[in-house]
């Protein structure tokens, strides 16, 4: 779960990019990452897919002053705006991106290649007509914050009410994974996010470590069918909030751009 999305990523670096902070050639390989290329398929104007300088380019163009973050889960379109079609997309690959100010909106798809133990990933990212209307579910900064605090005892506490991961080896590794990983995140929102983007969407995957943790680390104390059930449905809510405060985190340099408009 500590996976940072695709669509973070491109939202995140594509304002960087917006603002004029960093290079359309940055942006571009940070937004790849450890992938091997990313196209962008369906791009008005473009027969056939095109590179994401280029693309990043052309949606400017376009009109696009931002972009911002969805991360839909079944029941929850978060950050979605319609078409049913784009949303049905966008839910079946668990994230997307929408652009602000241009009515469209990417979603990821994501193929594997070659040979095994040299297997490299390409995305797709398909770029499709979305609805221009205010996004659903996505908290401010500070709401995220605050729910993110009251969500991080709860995980504690439910773990620790199930005899869930509560010490040992292996969660003492995953700990350190997640501690080595935050350090190396600090520039994962690009240039231009404010400070209390980038310690939300820490303590968001902080909470989400903890969530892997109960679901990947054996059964614990949660022994009895019902009592795995127990589980999920006391830690399905602290993982909408740590997704809710991604999507924050990720589109917040949007929303003060537009509060400054105003």
């Amino acid at each position: 779960m500590l996976t940072e999305p695709r669509a973070g990523r491109l939202a995140a670096w594509g304002n960087a990019l917006i603002a004029g902070m960093v290079s359309p050639d940055d942006a571009a390989v940070a937004i790849v990452g450890d992938d091997a290329v990313h196209r962008v398929e369906g791009l008005p104007g473009e027969a056939g897919p095109v590179g994401l300088t280029l693309a990043l380019g052309r949606l400017r163009a376009l009109g696009a002053r931002g972009l911002r973050v969805a991360l839909p889960a079944p029941g929850h379109p978060l950050g979605l705006s319609g078409p049913p079609e784009f949303n049905a997309r966008a839910l079946e690959a668990e994230e997307a991106v929408i652009c602000h100010g241009a009515a469209l909106g990417l979603v990821p798809e994501v193929y594997e290649a070659g040979p095994e133990g040299d297997v490299h990933v390409e995305v797709v990212w398909h770029c499709l007509a979305v609805r221009e209307a205010p996004p659903a579910d996505v908290p401010s900064l500070g709401e995220a914050e605050r729910e993110l605090a009251e969500a991080l005892r709860d995980a504690t506490e439910v773990l620790t009410r199930l005899d869930v991961a509560g010490s040992g080896p292996v969660a003492e590794a995953a700990l350190a994974a997640y501690r080595a990983r935050a350090e190396r995140g600090r520039e994962v929102l690009a240039p231009g996010y404010p400070s209390r983007a980038v310690r939300v969407l820490e303590m968001a995957q902080r909470v989400e470590m903890l969530i892997s943790l109960a679901y990947e680390n054996g059964h614990g104390g949660a022994v009895s069918a019902a009592e795995m059930a127990a589980r999920g449905e006391a830690l399905r809510p602290v993982e909408r909030t740590a997704r809710r405060a991604q999507v924050a985190a990720y589109n917040s340099v949007v929303e003060e751009r537009e509060r400054g408009v105003r």
